[in-house]
């Protein structure tokens, strides 16, 4: 079966675990560590991030360019440094989430970024000493040209995302990358399952739009994403499409913290239940589970990365149900 019982996981949960809400509060000071504090998708010490494409390989892609073998690329990473964009339109997508669309330097560029992967932005407030870095995943397809999207949450006390809700179309944003994350190759994994929370999401779309727009891989992918309301749940309208067009290979499970009263989904928080019912079982060798979302999550789900180029020890509801460290990767 694709998954155990999609009916089991349909059904209201009621076991509680010593969990909160996802993805939209900030990072509260001391109290229950277990409660969901604000995390863009993946974020972790930007001083940690290194860039996959050397100067030999910037200075190939140019030449392959330029004789017409592949797109121009805006962001060929190593020693390239940051690139100042226009945002060129905002889109409001609910009350505390908007859509931005920057313009690549030139029309007939493409990002450059690969799967998985993410941008660092960059600004600094006037008076700081340092600037504020934030990574981000762009939702614009990779082969889109001349411009990248990104989607972001605005925190209370988050700058990056409140300096970016407050750019209006005409000014402009530093960007650098990519920023590698998991590589992903047709058919890597029979089967994966996606846990998110949040802006989480962002980097989980990322796969998904790789594997299902290619014809030659056939991954089963099984979505898990926790949010507070129904309206906090990003590019739902994407992910109903792909279940629409690929009933046997992709399912979503969606648990909202304070759902309606008609909501049928799961209610509360991604449980140790859901989990199982709809997990790829972990005795299954080529499976991966990915995980992306606020701190809690991580906890909760699990355990947090170390940094980016460590994920830290497996620990958590995953650790629980018998996952490997190698089954598991954290955004």
């Amino acid at each position: 079966m694709f998954a155990r019982s999609a009916i089991r996981a349909a059904q209201p949960l009621k076991r509680n675990l010593l969990l909160r809400t996802y993805a939209t509060e900030p990072a509260k000071p001391a109290g229950n560590p277990l409660l969901y504090a604000a995390g863009a998708a993946g974020v972790a010490g930007a001083g940690y991030y290194f860039f996959s494409s050397s100067a030999g390989q910037k200075a190939e892609s140019k030449v392959k360019a330029a004789v017409g073998g592949e797109p121009k690329v805006a962001f060929t990473g190593g020693d390239q440094g940051f690139i100042s964009l226009l945002l060129k339109e905002v889109e409001n997508i609910n009350h505390n989430t908007k859509k931005f669309r920057f313009k690549l330097p030139e029309d007939d560029q493409v990002s450059g970024m690969h799967v998985a992967s993410a941008l660092l932005t960059k600004f600094k407030e006037e008076g700081a000493e340092k600037p504020v870095l934030r990574p981000y995943t762009p939702t614009s397809d990779e082969d889109a040209q001349g411009y990248i999207d990104l989607i972001v949450k605005k925190y209370p006390n988050g700058p990056m995302s409140t300096h970016i809700h407050n750019l209006v179309p005409g000014q402009r944003l530093d960007f650098k990358g990519p920023l590698p994350k998991y590589p992903w190759t047709t058919n890597k994994h029979d089967h994966i399952a996606l846990v998110a929370g949040g802006t989480g999401i962002t980097p989980m779309y990322q796969l998904c739009r790789a594997i299902f727009k290619n014809p030659d891989d056939k991954t089963k992918v099984t979505l898990i994403f926790g949010n507070i309301a129904e309206e906090d749940i990003l590019l739902k309208r994407e992910f109903e499409d792909l279940e629409n067009t690929y009933p046997n290979r992709f399912r979503a499970f969606y648990v909202l913290g304070n759902p309606p009263k008609d909501w049928a989904g799961g209610k509360g928080f991604i449980t140790k239940e859901l989990l199982k019912t709809v997990l790829p079982e972990p005795k299954n060798e080529n499976i991966k589970v990915f995980v992306c979302g606020p701190p809690g999550l991580y906890q909760a789900i699990s355990g947090n990365k170390v940094s980016p180029s460590d994920q830290g020890e497996l620990t958590g509801i995953l650790k629980d149900l018998g996952y490997s460290k190698d089954q598991v990767y954290k955004f």
